[in-house]
């Protein structure tokens, strides 16, 4: 190769002997929602985030289809050049009723969504604050704004308090953004105290609620909903990629804070704007996801009992409480041979390396999903003491 060009050989190598390269994998949808085809083979799909199983819904593909046909596949162009339509905004009417806010404002993915209304919200002369677990697309959106940025230990609303104490009267904003569940623990922010915190030192907060969005919270509503927050008090963001089974995100907020979005927030009015098609599957999904409060629950027990068979083996699961179950083996190297070994017993669960996780702490991550069935369950279980060498 070029010398020009050498960087990329030396990076590839470096992964490669760190065993952190990352690789594309080819999924294929298997005769159940439970499961997927890899290389020709089914596999119990722990890897997903379609924590309520509604991606193959066909009331779902029922309401795109319909909308393709009148609206084609593509939107030609941004949200405020000719790219809404009637789905759009019946999607953004849809999402803000079922979070009984005043409105809503769709994004094609939720890194756009976190980007784009943290460097909206925040420039230059201004404070953010976010916890260190938050999701890289907040972190980017925060290096992004030009804001001066402070990390506060994760979920340690002390040090986050005196951070805060620190720069009291000094000019600009200042906005606190957090996670609701961390995707990689799989632990809950305390979201009251954080808004509390934030209330009483004239900080804006922004939630992220990718994780738990139609998962946790009364009526799948979220965290924010569960502390009962009004909406001077949290902006929240939302995703549809994960438990509504779809694509992009969304944020529920004011009418105001929406006109307000529309016109600073630069992934949304630079991208062009999500097809009818799926935006037409949004008003369908969050209208069934409000319906399904058995399989949440259903959910929250499989993750617990899932959380104890773990402990049962003598493995750790950090703070999770949640549909997201992390099973520590610290050096990357282990968490491959325990993703591959499970792969041979059935099961697709992956293994979560650096950078994406702090070195040291290398993981398989298992996601958790409604559609597990009992007998999937057992299954899981099994696969998991023959991968670790207990069975």
């Amino acid at each position: 190769m070029d010398e020009r060009w050498a960087f990329i050989t030396n990076y590839l190598s470096s992964q490669r002997e760190k065993d952190c390269l990352r690789v594309l994998r080819t999924l294929w949808p298997a005769e159940a929602s439970s499961r997927v085809t890899l290389d020709g083979r089914s596999l119990l799909n722990l890897a997903t985030n379609d924590y309520l199983g509604l991606h193959g819904d066909p009331r779902l593909a029922e309401a795109a289809s319909q909308a393709a046909s009148r609206c084609g596949m593509g939107s030609g162009g941004s949200r405020l050049i000719c790219g809404t339509t009637p789905a759009h905004e019946e999607a953004e009417t849809a999402l803000a009723a079922f979070h009984g806010a005043e409105a809503a404002l769709t994004f094609s993915s939720g890194y756009a969504a976190g980007v784009g209304v943290i460097a909206a919200l925040a420039g230059r002369g201004d404070r953010l604050y976010l916890d260190r677990l938050c999701h890289a697309s907040l972190y980017d959106g925060a290096r992004l704004s030009g804001a001066r940025l402070d990390r506060f230990r994760h979920d340690d609303l002390a040090h986050l308090r005196g951070l805060l104490e620190r720069d009291s009267g000094q000019s600009g904003r200042a906005l606190v953004v957090s996670d609701a569940v961390f995707s990689m623990d799989g632990d809950r922010a305390d979201v009251a105290a954080l808004a509390a915190l934030c209330r009483s030192h004239g900080a804006l907060f922004l939630l992220d609620e990718a994780h738990s969005m139609a998962v946790l919270g009364p009526g799948g509503r979220g965290l924010a909903a569960a502390a009962d927050l009004p909406p001077e008090d949290v902006l929240v963001l939302g995703t549809l990629g994960k438990a509504f089974g779809l694509a992009g995100a969304y944020v529920v907020c004011t009418r105001e804070v929406r006109e307000y979005l529309v016109n600073t927030c630069r992934p949304f009015i630079f991208s062009t704007a999500p097809p009818a098609p799926l935006a037409a599957a949004v008003a369908c999904s969050v209208a069934i996801a409000a319906t399904l409060d058995d399989r949440r629950a259903y959910l929250a027990d499989l993750s617990e009992r899932f959380r104890q068979v773990l402990h049962g083996l003598g493995y750790g699961t950090l703070n999770s409480s949640t549909q997201i179950v992390p099973l520590v083996t610290k050096t990357p190297q282990a968490a491959l041979n325990l993703s591959n070994a499970l792969r041979e017993h059935g099961v697709l669960a992956p293994a979560v390396r650096p950078p994406t996780v702090p070195q040291g702490a290398s993981r398989v991550r298992f996601s958790l999903s409604a559609v597990l069935s009992g007998e999937d369950f057992a299954l899981l279980c099994e696969a998991v003491q023959l991968a670790a060498g207990n069975g």
